[in-house]
């Protein structure tokens, strides 16, 4: 049995990370020792480096919870599995051809930017107006180009 501080180092996982993954109950509750410390199995291992690939993958939690779910049926076709791959995968996909139209249009406005002072900065001048853009490039309600 493993502390979860063992498991947090051979996961590579932080503790306050785990405890989330409890909570949301994609890692089931650990037994506990006699002192009342949480107590890990090789399967739980299993399950954390599981859920820290597929969250390295981009993976939501959601898909994650569904996979474990399906993961306990091995009986089952794997078409289920491979719909949710394929939902993040035409995800990433999108995410990547916004994040080509951002840099093809940070681009454009770096290469109008002379280097004279910030009241001429084009860079400035573009972030101040959206006219100034060649393409509508805004990722709409979000705060970034990973949403």
């Amino acid at each position: 049995m493993l502390s979860i501080g063992a498991l947090s180092k051979r996961a590579g996982v932080k503790v306050p990370t785990i405890r989330y993954y409890e909570q949301v109950g994609l890692l089931n509750a650990p037994e506990r020792s006699d002192s009342n410390q949480r107590r890990y199995s090789e399967a739980d291992l299993e399950r954390l480096a599981f859920i820290r690939h597929g969250r390295d993958l981009g993976l939501t939690v959601e898909a994650i919870r569904g996979l474990i779910t399906l993961s306990q049926h091995p009986e089952r076709p794997c078409q289920d599995a491979d719909q949710i791959a394929r939902e993040h995968l035409a995800d990433v996909r999108e995410k990547i051809a916004r994040l080509k139209k951002l840099e093809h249009e940070l681009e454009r406005i770096v290469s109008h930017c002379d280097g004279h002072s910030i009241e001429d900065c084009y860079v400035i001048r573009a972030l101040s107006d959206h006219g100034l853009c060649e393409t509508d490039h805004a990722v709409h309600g979000q705060d970034a180009a990973f949403g």
